[in-house]
């Protein structure tokens, strides 16, 4: 059994200790460039934050000054809350994340894939020209439907030599060749600049200026005067090129190359900055989605956990419910009776909440008041100033009160004693004739323990079965006993509703009843969220209150 134990006990911490390297990788470790004071400052929360809620358990198990408690308290047991929801968030985000980082790649594709002006294609299809009218003439040699201008020939150094030719006029007539001289050799080609003589149109347009002369970058470079004859083999041909076409880069080599689209430029760059094609890059995009998701998951996680703290603390709302009993007399028609329980009373929720729950109950003007348990968590001589405002309770028919397990981790001997002292009336196995019904208690199954555990047999064995019976019972799970001692309806608490979502799916694994009104059989149960809160004093999903149960008679 001991061996069982332990690896139970392994696992749950290879479970925990996994959990939040995961939280701490998501939120600080894939948001930051690399290692540093925000990635220590992270394992440093999360470490303290755990370190925290853990003396804070043991601080109230174990009867740590009062004080102590109180200083662990708050922080351990709102961390315990705030670390669930981080990685709730922190999984829900998983989903967000690549859908973010399509959004953003298909956004950048639409930015940066927008066609620009640029120059023809160079292969495959002619050149456009800029003047109707003018003709392109292809080099000897050169492939189909190549120009001079994109497909330059060869001198002997073999290196491109540009052509520079005079576009014909309007009336189509072909400008006459000029001479031209080549040299080739070791150092390069240089194309000779040469005029070409003209007819001129019959309107006498200009002429368009020549261009000038480019300047030598060096061994190899190559310059070109306007109407310069290319030669190829034996022949010199004359092609116009577009006037659009922008000139090529040259580079000390005396490559020439090519003009291309202008691309985006990075973000952040200056005006004028070379544009980037394939905007932000990978790590760039990850971070930032990275940053994105863990900020939205935190603020998550604080939002939930900073507005279920304050539902507890503002204290419970009033619950009214409707439970109509067949054995209830008609003068006990619309009988209230106002069911408290959980209010955990400890070194978090003190004298000032257990005021708000009293104001609340007595608000509601009951016949009778039902405190169903769990009314404490510490010792008399700890927490008897904060229940002290128990004795304001006011009901027609008196305040009962019954066992919950947490009386038994605080010495339910002394609370049982300090409760009759402030003026409810404990009900430990036992049973009261009420003017129209039985009113029944029986203690929790924790009691077990130290020999106080619930006796139903004490509480409903003699009673009168023709009579309504209503029984006080902390858990839920005694619902079967009391199906099978007639019991009309039984009043509990314990769950807390699951007080912490997804709480309640584990509850519900726990309890026949998480929350609200059932029926077993021929008996009704109730379970009430509780007031209070244990541990975090945090709610999600479980608001807390106090019900008004209204018994309705069918004689009515």
């Amino acid at each position: 059994m001991v061996i069982v134990f332990v690896l139970v006990a392994v696992l749950v911490l290879a479970v925990v200790v996994t959990a939040n390297w995961y939280v701490w990788r998501r939120l600080f470790r894939d948001t930051t460039r690399g290692p540093g004071l925000t990635r220590r400052a992270g394992a440093v929360l999360i470490a303290g934050g755990w370190a925290l809620a853990i003396g804070a358990l043991v601080a109230e198990r174990s009867g740590a000054p009062f004080w102590l408690q109180q200083v662990l308290a708050w922080p351990g047991f709102l961390w315990l809350a705030l670390s669930i929801y981080l990685l709730l968030a922190v999984v829900a985000g998983e989903v967000i994340r690549p859908l973010l980082h399509r959004f953003l790649e298909h956004r950048a594709r639409r930015t940066n894939g927008a066609p620009r002006p640029g120059p023809a294609p160079t292969t495959g299809e002619p050149a456009a020209t800029s003047r109707p009218g003018a003709a392109a003439a292809t080099v000897p040699g050169s492939p189909v439907g190549r120009t001079p201008a994109t497909d330059p020939q060869r001198n002997g150094s073999g290196t491109a030599a540009p052509t520079a030719t005079r576009p014909a006029d309007n009336t189509g007539t072909t400008p006459a060749p000029a001479t031209a001289s080549q040299s080739g050799g070791a150092g390069g080609a240089t194309a000779a600049a040469a005029t070409a003589a003209a007819p001129q149109p019959a309107s006498d347009a200009p002429q368009a200026p020549a261009a000038p002369p480019q300047p030598d970058h060096g061994a190899g470079a190559l310059t070109a005067a306007p109407s310069a004859p290319q030669a190829n083999g034996g022949g010199v041909t004359h092609a116009p090129a577009p006037a659009s076409q922008p000139a090529p880069s040259r580079s000390t080599t005396g490559s020439a190359t090519a003009p291309g689209p202008q691309a985006d430029p990075a973000p952040g760059a200056p005006e004028g900055s070379p544009r980037s094609a394939a905007g932000p890059t990978g790590p760039s995009r990850r971070l930032f989605v990275s940053r994105v998701v863990a900020g939205a998951a935190a603020a998550a996680a604080v939002g939930t956990v900073g507005y279920g703290t304050y539902g507890v603390l503002r204290g419970p709302k009033v619950k009214r419910v409707t439970v109509p009993l067949a054995k209830l007399p008609r003068a006990a028609h619309g009988y209230r009776i106002a069911v408290v329980s959980d209010v955990h009373l400890g070194p978090v929720l003190g004298r000032g909440f257990a005021q708000k729950v009293v104001d609340t109950i007595n608000s509601t003007q009951p016949d009778l008041i039902a405190v169903v348990g769990d009314l404490v968590d510490g010792s008399v001589k700890d927490l008897g100033p904060a229940a002290a405002p128990l004795a304001q309770l006011r009901a027609r028919h008196g305040s009962y009160f019954v066992t919950g397990n947490h009386e038994y981790f605080s010495g339910a001997g002394q609370w049982v004693e300090e409760v009759r002292r402030l003026g409810l009336n404990p009900l430990e196995n036992a049973r009261r004739e009420m003017p129209y019904f039985d009113l029944a208690g029986v203690n929790d199954v924790a009691g077990e323990d130290e020999g106080q555990g619930p006796d139903f047999a004490k509480a409903l064995g003699d009673r009168d079965t023709a009579r309504a019976c209503v029984l006080l019972a902390h858990q839920p799970v005694q619902i079967h006993d009391a199906v099978e001692h007639g019991v009309d309806l039984q009043l509990s608490g314990h769950t807390h509703g699951g007080q912490l979502w997804p709480g309640n799916l584990i509850a519900a694994g726990a309890n026949p009843t998480v929350a609200g009104l059932d029926r077993y059989g021929d008996t009704q149960l109730y379970v009430s969220r509780g007031a209070g809160a244990w541990g975090p004093p945090t709610r999600v999903g479980a608001p807390s209150d106090i019900t008004l149960i209204e018994l309705a008679s069918k004689q009515a």
